[in-house]
Parts: C-alpha cells; sequence; structure tokens
C-alpha cells in the first residue's frame, strides 16, 4: 500500500470512529435499533450499529460519486444519521439521488441551498421554509463531500427539527464519505498508473522482434509448411496474450505459456544458438503475478544471452514452490551487465540499448507486493545475469483477472 492509501485509510478510521461515538448518542436519543444486548453500554451498541452500518455504505462510495452509487448509498447513510430524508447532489448541486419523503416538493430548491457550500466547502444548516405543515423536513445540513479536487458533491441531511447533534453527526458522515470517494480516486490513478505501466511494455515488444517472427515463419512456408503453421499460431496467441484488454493480474501458467510462444518464434530465428530449459512445479502455476511481468525479463535475458556470442547461449527459467511464495528465476549465460549501469537502469535511468523492461517490472512489483518484494539480480560483466521474482501465494487485492 502506498503512503497516501495507508495514511487516507488511517484518516477513515479516525473519522469513523469519531462518527461512531457521535452518532452513538444521537441514536441512543433518538431510540434507533439496537444490536446485540450483550455488546456493552448503549453508547457501545450503538457505536457497533453505527460502525456495520458505516460498512455497508463503504463500496458504492469506493466506486466514486455517479447516480447509481448514491442511489446505493443514500438509504444507507440516512439509516446511520437516522434522518427523516437525505439527498446527495453532484458538484454542480443537482440531485443524484433521495432517499425518504418529502422528494416531491424539496428536490427543486436542493441546487440553491446546496451552492453556498459547494462554493466554500463548508457545512452550513438552515431551515427549510417548508410550507407544507405536513412536511417532516424542516431543517436540513449541507455538508461538502470533497476529494482530492476540491468539492465533488453534497450530504444534505434533513430533520424535524433544528439540532446541534444532527450537524456534527451529518458533518462525520460526510467527510467519512470524503475519504471513501478519495480512495476511489486513488484506486482509479493506480489503474491508470498500472495501465500506463502496461503500455509501456507492450511498446517494449521490438518491431524488429514482431519483424523477425514474420520472417521466420514466412521461410518455413514451403520447406517446412506444418512448422510454418505452428508457428502462425504461437505468433497469434503470443500476441493476443499480450495484447489483451482486460487484467491486471494473471496466473502463473499464463504468463509462463506466453513466454513458451515466445520462445517457440526466437528459436524459429536463432536455431541451435539458442538453448533454453524450463523446471517448473507444478503446484506453482496457479500462482497470481501481475501481468506480463516475466516476458520481459526473458526478453531481456535472450537479447543479452545472444549479444555477440557466436556460440550462441542458454537461459534457463526455473518455478519453485516456497511455502508461503512461488520464486521464479530466469537466468543467461551471456555477456551479463556492470552493476552500475544495472542500478542506473533500475533507477529508471535508460541508457541506450538498456531498455524499460526490468526498471517497469521491479516498480510493479514493490507498488504490489510491497518494496522487499523487488527484482533480486546477480550479474558481472561477462558473468552472465540472473533474475529472480519472489511472488506471494496470496495478498490482499491481487487477484486473477478474467481476459
Amino acid at each position: 500500500m502506498s503512503g497516501f492509501a495507508l495514511a487516507a485509510a488511517v484518516a477513515a478510521g479516525a473519522v469513523l470512529l469519531a462518527a461512531g461515538f457521535v452518532l452513538g448518542r444521537f441514536t441512543a436519543r433518538r431510540g434507533g435499533r439496537a444490536a446485540d444486548p450483550d455488546l456493552g453500554t448503549p453508547v457501545e451498541r450503538a457505536t457497533f450499529h453505527t460502525l456495520h452500518t458505516a460498512s455497508l455504505a463503504a463500496p458504492p462510495l469506493r466506486a466514486g460519486l455517479t447516480e447509481e452509487t448514491a442511489r446505493k448509498a443514500a438509504g444507507t447513510l440516512r439509516s446511520l444519521l437516522g434522518t427523516e430524508a437525505l439527498c446527495l447532489t453532484d458538484r454542480g448541486g443537482a440531485v443524484l439521488a433521495w432517499d425518504g419523503p418529502g422528494e416531491d416538493h424539496h428536490r427543486a430548491h436542493v441546487p440553491e441551498q446546496a451552492a453556498e457550500t459547494l462554493e466554500s466547502g463548508r457545512s452550513r444548516s438552515a431551515h427549510t421554509g417548508c410550507a407544507d405543515p405536513a412536511c417532516p423536513l424542516r431543517w436540513a445540513v449541507i455538508a461538502p463531500l470533497a476529494g482530492e479536487d476540491g468539492v465533488l458533491g453534497t450530504l444534505v441531511a434533513y430533520g424535524s427539527r433544528e439540532s446541534a447533534v444532527l450537524v456534527r453527526a451529518a458533518t462525520e458522515v460526510a467527510r467519512w464519505a470524503s475519504v471513501q470517494l478519495e480512495l476511489a480516486e486513488l484506486d482509479r490513478s493506480r489503474t491508470r498508473i498500472v495501465e500506463a505501466e502496461i503500455r509501456a511494455l507492450r511498446a517494449q515488444i521490438s518491431p524488429h522482434f514482431i519483424f523477425n517472427s514474420l520472417a521466420a515463419i514466412a521461410s518455413f512456408v514451403r520447406t517446412d509448411p506444418e512448422r510454418a503453421r505452428e508457428l502462425l499460431l504461437e505468433f497469434a496467441e503470443f500476441t493476443r496474450y499480450s495484447f489483451r484488454k482486460h487484467g491486471e493480474f494473471a496466473q502463473l501458467a499464463d504468463e509462463l505459456r506466453s513466454i513458451e510462444q515466445y520462445l517457440a518464434l526466437a528459436g524459429a530465428r536463432f536455431g541451435n544458438r539458442l538453448k533454453v530449459t524450463l523446471q517448473i512445479a507444478p503446484e506453482v502455476l496457479p500462482v497470481t503475478l501481475p501481468f506480463l511481468c516475466l516476458q520481459p525479463l526473458v526478453e531481456n535475458a535472450v537479447k543479452h544471452g545472444l549479444q555477440d556470442r557466436e556460440r550462441g547461449c542458454r537461459v534457463t527459467i526455473a518455478a519453485r514452490d516456497a511455502g508461503a511464495e512461488a520464486v521464479v528465476t530466469v537466468e543467461d549465460d551471456g555477456i551479463g551487465m556492470d552493476p552500475e549501469l544495472l542500478r542506473a537502469v533500475l533507477r529508471g535511468e535508460h541508457p541506450a540499448g538498456s531498455g524499460i523492461g526490468l526498471s517497469n517490472v521491479d516498480e510493479r512489483l514493490r507498488q504490489v507486493y510491497g518494496t522487499e518484494y523487488g527484482l533480486v539480480i546477480e550479474t558481472g560483466v561477462g558473468a552472465g545475469m540472473k533474475v529472480t521474482v519472489h511472488i506471494p501465494k496470496y495478498r490482499p487485492g491481487v487477484h486473477r483477472s478474467a481476459h
């Protein structure tokens, strides 16, 4: 988890606990439904109920502020506050969702009521001025829903009378909802970053490799049509997988299958100069890892393994079970790399010809699993290179994506 995500999560917990204390008193005063009487004092029972109710509102808010998510969250937020009615608006004051009575004659006034809060970013309260004697909506609290880009909308809570407790409670709940919306924006930002990183890796799939693969396939069309057909299928599957549109993660089995296709195409070009050894433990094949994070390591091994080597090279790919982790190694006996140059590459400084694959994969692994899970690289000039990847078998938020 990034520093911002951790801070946001801590802030969410702090705001929610504060709201729980205030709302516990408010719910108890209003005679709201209590939880299991064995849980403790009335305030403790009310706080537990508050936390449980808030947990139901979090998922839709974590998807951002839209008509659909507002509709799903409004009823739970109203229950959380115990108000007669509640609505959520967008940044322009338009009502996204309304829960409770009075919508028919109060909805039209919401944009005007929310305008000051949307501009100032501060909560306010006011009498509704409703002329209907049967309407219970006499008092409104308008609280801002804020994000990294400013005020995103408002939470408007309606009560039957003026209440300082409602002002405090609505403000705290709006702050908690704002944290959920900030986390939603963080998730979207992270997704955009991951997509950009994957696009960078796809761009690194050398046009020369594609051209040379097609040339190698063409060379077998007359001499060995069956092999040409098989290579063409491998090429189609490799490009389909590499340029798939969905999924931040993949199974190790899928990544290895793509690597086999890549090596089959490379082998068609280099022939006996490229020798490959695979040592894969079947029990680690279902392990999930970031999409397209092994292929750049293999491409790097083939590239540097064959560079300036007339006698060719051997690439060894191994995956073994190590208890809570799967350990994958990609090793070649090629020209290796100067350690100082390697450190520059991993820092994101890309000298000519070094590519971006290693630093990209290293950064993605650290983002997903933590700083201790970056690439472990052993190399030296003329000593080949061995890259080791440790992949936790189970990690919150890491799941196999559909494709």
